[in-house]
């Protein structure tokens, strides 16, 4: 089936796909845009579950210690391949999310040692928020 430009241009624009990946699914699912659709997202969803078996088992540790070296934060971010974790937007990358983790003041390591009462209570000041932004009780249950 020949597929428009105009359809190929609408599903890139509603999804953010490659264009040849919007034809291929425009051409399998015979024009119809939200099928299209529904068959870019099986196709995400298996490129991803390939990609997820991967082990990152490279990689680096950046620490950052603030002025004063009254706050520091240490980050071990991973990758595939030495090739990457040598590179100087990775070692950037590491530094300011190391940057970040001491800005926040963050209150656990991980979030096994989050306590139950601490999520009943941040779940409690958000769906206060929503409620007064006047969302639905079924959307605020939702948050």
């Amino acid at each position: 089936m020949a597929v428009s430009a105009a359809n190929v241009k609408q599903l890139r624009d509603k999804t953010g796909a490659g264009m040849m990946d919007c034809k291929r699914a425009l051409e399998e699912s015979g024009g119809d845009i939200d099928k299209a659709i529904s068959y870019l997202r099986e196709q995400g969803m298996l490129a991803a579950s390939k990609k997820s078996s991967r082990e990152a088992k490279e990689g680096l540790i950046h620490t950052y210690l603030h002025q004063g070296s009254r706050i520091g934060a240490m980050v071990e971010l991973n990758c595939e391949t030495d090739f990457v974790a040598r590179n100087d937007a990775f070692q950037g990358l590491a530094r300011d999310i190391a940057m970040q983790v001491a800005a926040a003041k963050p209150i656990t390591v991980n979030r096994d040692q989050v306590s139950t009462e601490l999520i009943e209570k941040e779940k409690e000041i958000y769906s206060n928020q929503a409620k007064n932004e006047g969302k639905p009780e079924h959307v605020v249950d939702r948050i």
